[in-house]
């Protein structure tokens, strides 16, 4: 495809891609608002956890259902991107859109999976037996939980490295502005350093939402050249725009002082003596007669 076909294209996707992305910065955002509503257990204790989560069983699948479309809208919008990056960098390995794609899939499902299991799990605890420590450790020790925890756990690994590189690389070309780019990067590290914390959360959906007012054509400061051009338009590094703002301003480079001739030397003028009392002649006194 041509590069003026290809960006004309682009052009006309923009709008759905930032619907995509703004979309999934909303759901993951309800996603954690579900799961954070209705009664909390008080104290980490496996028992506790397992009585309050079968009364709140409901909110855990709702919970992890929405936030699973979310993560896949992310997914979605790190594979667009990807697209956009791959059309201006054709050397860039395909593997960064395949880790991407499969981390949102393994990640969405995996949690809403084991919300589910887990939901399940909690309800036969609670309705059945004794309600005592090793029954509760029983019920969440079978390998099918475990695998879920880690097929989620690994789905959010390989997100993380997806989108740790579809926002270096769009940065790179240009595409996205390096306040994105870096803080996509920050997004993405944190949501594997402080798992399930607000602060990741919240990075990632303004990244999610930043990227849909630029995709929409609203940035303040106009779209970044590579998405006009089609081309790879790195930003310039902060001695090219030092060196651009002194153009513009007209000075340049400042003009080295030349070497003049030390002035002569002036001989120092000596002060006028005044009169002093032993310069000055004694008068002659009078004699009386």
């Amino acid at each position: 495809m041509a590069t003026a076909d290809r960006v004309s294209q682009e052009l006309r996707l923009r709008p759905r891609w930032a619907l995509v992305a703004a979309g999934a910065g909303v759901l993951v955002f309800g996603g954690a608002a579900v799961q954070a509503a209705g009664p909390q257990p008080k104290v980490d204790e496996l028992t506790v956890q397992l009585l309050v989560t079968s009364r709140r069983g409901g909110l855990e699948i709702l919970g992890a259902l929405v936030n699973g479309l979310g993560v896949l809208g992310l997914g979605a919008t790190l594979a667009l991107l990807f697209t956009c990056v791959k059309a201006r960098k054709p050397q860039i390995a395909q593997a960064t859109w395949i880790i991407a794609v499969v981390g949102a899939v393994l990640a969405a499902v995996g949690g809403i999976a084991y919300a589910a299991v887990i939901s399940s799990k909690a309800h036969q605890f609670a309705t059945h037996g004794m309600q005592t420590y090793p029954e509760a450790k029983a019920l969440l020790s079978s390998g099918g939980v475990a695998a879920l925890q880690y097929a989620g756990l690994l789905g959010s690994l390989l997100l993380a490295v997806g989108f740790v590189l579809v926002s270096l690389n769009a940065m790179r070309v240009g595409l996205i502005t390096r306040f994105l780019g870096y803080l996509g990067i920050a997004a993405a590290a944190s949501s594997l350093l402080l798992i399930g914390s607000a602060p990741a959360l919240l990075l990632e959906v303004a990244w999610l939402l930043a990227l849909a007012y630029l995709l929409s054509g609203r940035w303040p400061s106009g779209d970044p050249p590579a998405w006009r051009t089609g081309e790879a338009v790195p930003w310039p590094s902060s001695a090219e725009l030092r060196e651009q703002r002194q153009r513009a301003t007209g000075r340049g480079r400042p003009a080295k002082p030349s070497r003049q001739a030390p002035a002569p030397r002036r001989e120092p003028v000596a002060a006028a003596t005044s009169p002093t009392r032993s310069t000055t002649p004694k008068r002659k006194r009078k004699r009386r007669k």
